[in-house]
């Protein structure tokens, strides 16, 4: 389905970014933090739905392939799924590109709240188990990706 027969389904990252900012501006930046990591959240488990992946409980590799696919070059371009692994009882998703990082400075305070949640949404909808996400690594401040560790609860 084409949501927008001329424009097509894809708007500018400066607009985003200015969605970022505004509700920052009117929450301040934890209130925002809040409110883009449950959108992206919302938006993981509908898209886990669209897939038909709901509940598949898919090896970590298979979910960061399906993951990349869905948001990655070939999907929406929300960020480059870079690899997924297991840390002991944790999940940890790197990834790159990520809009929430978009043309931020070098050194940036920046969070990636909504790709994070996205991320996060994603896998719990496949496994059906609850976690607590953290982004623990960013490009901003000198990571090669932008890290989520996702701790089972």
């Amino acid at each position: 389905m084409q949501v927008r027969p001329e424009l097509g389904e894809f708007s500018s990252i400066v607009c985003f970014k200015a969605v970022i900012t505004g509700v920052e501006d009117t929450l301040g930046p934890d209130g925002a933090a809040v409110v883009f990591t449950r959108a992206g959240k919302v938006r993981g488990h509908d898209l886990v739905a669209s897939l038909g992946l709901t509940g598949a409980n898919l090896p970590i590799d298979q979910l960061a392939q399906a993951l990349n696919s869905a948001i990655g070059k070939d999907g929406t371009r929300l960020c480059a799924v870079k690899a997924a692994f297991i840390d002991g009882e944790n999940v940890v998703i790197d990834t790159d590109e990520t809009v929430c990082s978009a043309g931020e400075e070098q050194g940036s305070s920046r969070q990636c709240t909504f790709t994070l949640g996205a991320v996060w949404g994603a896998l719990e909808a496949v496994t059906g188990r609850m976690f607590l996400g953290s982004q623990t690594d960013s490009v901003l401040r000198g990571g090669k990706t932008d890290r989520f560790v996702l701790e089972p609860l």
